[in-house]
């Protein structure tokens, strides 16, 4: 089945095996995503059979980077404004700055969701949390997370993060946001969905990196 994604001025005609999901749709998710979450949104590739739409034979992100030169919807934007942006992008991806309203902390998505268990077991407080079809889960958390991960780490006892395969995503990067795929690999899902509170103030990183670096440390044991 194929579908199309705008790439600058120009449009790319790609296959894909997963099922279409209706413009309509995606422009409803994008509203929530800035409306009601306080997130900005930027219309991202799509990938198929490991190649992505942007047509780089040396992507290293395949189906999971914005478009070159997309717009950024910016948080709060009217429903007929997003409806507007997002109808010149046709089967793009969703893609969320990071950095901005949060930073993200990913694990291997078996040691977060063991973590995330024991978080919600002891009453911490968790934002929300994603996992990827390649098996990694992010944990929304306050901006300035990514910066602060390595002093943080130490002072806990932990001098070696690459050691936990945990790791800081900050100010430039991008990640997928439910319910996109990743081409074959599959969709982008929550493990625990967004709220009111914790999507708008996202929890800081120290009051969930315990946990998550003692499971993902005995996880790697």
């Amino acid at each position: 089945m194929g579908f199309t994604i705008g790439i600058s001025r120009g449009i790319r005609d790609i296959r894909s095996g997963s099922r279409r999901r209706s413009r309509s749709s995606d422009g409803t998710v994008v509203a929530e995503y800035t409306g009601l979450w306080g997130w900005e949104v930027v219309p991202g590739v799509r990938a198929a059979a490991g190649a992505c739409s942007c047509g780089r034979a040396d992507c290293r992100a395949p189906g999971a980077h914005p478009l070159d030169r997309a717009p950024v919807i910016r948080a709060g934007a009217p429903l007929d404004e997003v409806t507007a942006i997002w109808s010149e992008f046709p089967g793009a991806s969703l893609m969320l700055p990071v950095g901005r309203a949060f930073d993200v902390i990913e694990v291997a998505e078996a040691a977060g969701r063991h973590a995330l268990a024991r978080l919600e077991r002891m009453g911490l407080p968790v934002g929300p949390v994603a996992a990827t079809p390649d098996g990694r889960a992010h944990f929304f958390v306050a901006p300035g997370a990514a910066a602060a991960l390595p002093e943080l780490l130490y002072r806990m006892g932990w001098d070696d993060p690459a050691a936990l395969d945990l790791h800081g995503l900050g100010p430039g990067t991008h990640i997928t946001a439910p319910p996109s795929d990743r081409g074959d690999l599959g969709p982008v899902r929550w493990l625990r969905s967004p709220a009111l509170d914790s999507a708008s103030r996202p929890p800081e990183a120290r009051l969930l990196l315990g946990t998550l670096a003692y499971v993902a440390h005995r996880s790697g044991t």
